[in-house]
């Protein structure tokens, strides 16, 4: 019903930048939570930045200062501005949204990406 399909992912120099993107499209009437998420071999998926109803915003705190989570509602899409990213920086980044698919009832379904690969290598 809902699809979220990410891009921009890709091979950055240290201290290079990175801009994600993430496009959800299918049975959509609103989306109240769009987040980006990443993880690494090994480790459990981490929260990156999220973006409640197009308004509030928080980050990771090894991430604040460097990225910038922004949403575009009537297109219903989410990107991630990378900047001064690092090697820790490297991992499957993906796309989070909690899409309302009814009106009425206000139900919500949580929906995931794909995931996009960022390696920050020199």
């Amino acid at each position: 019903q809902v699809q979220l399909v990410e891009s921009g992912g890709g091979l950055v120099q240290p201290g290079g930048s990175l801009r994600l993107s993430c496009a959800a499209s299918g049975s959509i009437f609103s989306i109240d939570r769009m987040a980006w998420y990443r993880q690494t071999p090994g480790k459990e998926r981490e929260l990156v930045a999220r973006s409640i109803n197009g308004g509030t915003t928080d980050y990771a705190d090894s991430v604040k200062g460097r990225f910038t989570i922004s949403r575009d509602n009537a297109k219903n899409t989410v990107s991630l501005q990378m900047n001064s990213l690092a090697p820790d920086d490297t991992a499957v980044y993906y796309c989070y949204a909690e899409v309302v698919v009814s009106p009425t009832s206000r139900v919500k379904f949580a929906y995931w990406g794909q995931g996009t690969q960022v390696t920050v290598s020199s």
